[in-house]
């Protein structure tokens, strides 16, 4: 089997993992396909948190003891963070498999080639690494999670080649095209939650759903940051204190927001985050405590300039998604994505890792870890907020 058909058999593996998109947190996806003679003959995935692992599915679909010369591809090895070393390495070895290719190996360093190894032990063929970026990059949220004890905090950004968001009016659909914007629908469904400021809330009243053609409308927790409660202070609620997901909705606020709003909100069925704070900004510090608290492992930003700038100030930003678009405002006055960071030197700026890049139509699509210079090197009367 040449190296060409062991990443087409992996790519087999990724695309079936991938079948549950966003259903598997706090667990990861998995994807496994059994070859015999040079075809597929049995494909598996972890369906949901705590469903049978993917390799004893696997074997139970294929309802008989593979061939001799079966090769079994899977994305993640068996490994004590996916909970699958021991049930998953005794099913492989009694199956009779003889050769396993892996791609991505534990999250976890301490934990990283146990179940490669306890496979060898017992006589079978292992071979690693195949494809591993696609297969780490297939599970961002879980991987960080595990190897921080802390959620993925990630934000979106739509962007004019020079950065800018809106015209000076304000104007600002749409950036991207189509293509684009069905992307984010697509990393919606991935992240269990998807958050924005009051700004965002009060000017756009945002569904923060997923719709994805052909597929059913779905919504995770949706949060609101809104540290004076300006949201609740309107007439009319926006609708994502009011519609049939509205038990989804999740207000974060400050202990310096009136209590008469909160009773408004929980009337509604809104849950209501209050957090200790100085002043009335909503600490992020905070918020991502009550979130690894509650077991939200990831929550997708989508809010306007004032709130992303505010996770990059506070260097609370883990991961960035910036689309682009290839138009350019060119006016000092239309609104940019990025504010309130005096960085003087090329030398201090944030930089993305590990950077992946898409292209929707004529948009490209740049994600990736957020890198912040070391503090020590960056004075904090550059590196500051103005």
């Amino acid at each position: 089997m040449t190296r060409n058909d062991k990443e087409f058999y992996m790519r087999s593996a990724l695309e079936e993992a991938k079948k549950a998109w966003g259903n598997t947190h706090p667990q990861p996806m998995i994807g496994a396909v059994l070859v015999e003679n040079d075809e597929i003959v049995a494909a598996a995935h972890m369906e949901a948190p705590g469903a049978l692992a993917p390799e004893l599915k696997l074997l139970e679909i294929l309802g008989r003891s593979p061939k001799q010369d079966a090769s079994l591809f899977i994305t993640l090895e068996p490994g004590q963070s996916s909970n699958r070393l021991e049930k998953g390495v005794k099913a492989i070895v009694e199956s009779g498999i003889s050769h396993v290719v892996i791609g991505a190996g534990d999250p976890l360093e301490d934990h990283r080639d146990q179940g490669s190894e306890a496979l060898k032990e017992a006589g079978v063929m292992v071979e690693r690494r195949v494809l591993i970026e696609e297969c780490e990059d297939l599970n961002l949220i879980f991987n960080y999670w595990i190897q921080n004890s802390s959620p993925m905090l990630a934000a979106k950004s739509a962007t004019t080649l020079d950065g800018k968001i809106a015209c000076r009016t304000g104007e600002s659909q749409w950036i991207t095209g189509e293509l684009a914007r069905q992307d984010v629908m697509h990393w919606r469904r991935l992240f269990p939650a998807i958050a924005v400021g009051a700004g965002t809330l009060i000017s756009d009243d945002p569904r923060l759903t997923s719709r994805v053609d052909g597929e059913e409308e779905w919504c995770g927790t949706r949060l609101v940051l809104d540290g004076l409660l300006r949201t609740a202070m309107e007439r009319y609620l926006p609708s994502l204190y009011t519609d049939d997901f509205r038990d989804n909705t999740i207000v974060v606020t400050t202990d310096q927001a009136g209590t008469g709003y909160i009773r408004r909100l929980e009337t509604e069925g809104v849950n209501v985050w209050v957090m200790p704070a100085e002043n009335m900004k909503v600490p992020i510090s905070e918020f991502r405590k009550r979130c690894r608290e509650v077991g939200l492992n990831g929550v997708y930003f989508e809010g306007g300039s004032k709130l992303v700038s505010e996770l990059l100030h506070s260097r609370e930003l883990d991961y960035h998604f910036n689309y682009r678009a290839p138009m350019l405002l060119g006016d000092d006055k239309a609104k940019s994505v990025y504010r309130g960071l005096r960085t003087e030197r090329l030398a201090h700026a944030i930089r993305l890792e590990n950077v992946r890049h898409q292209v929707f139509g004529d948009d490209q699509l740049m994600r990736g870890f957020v890198n912040y210079p070391s503090k020590l090197d960056v004075d904090e009367t550059v590196f500051s907020n103005g």
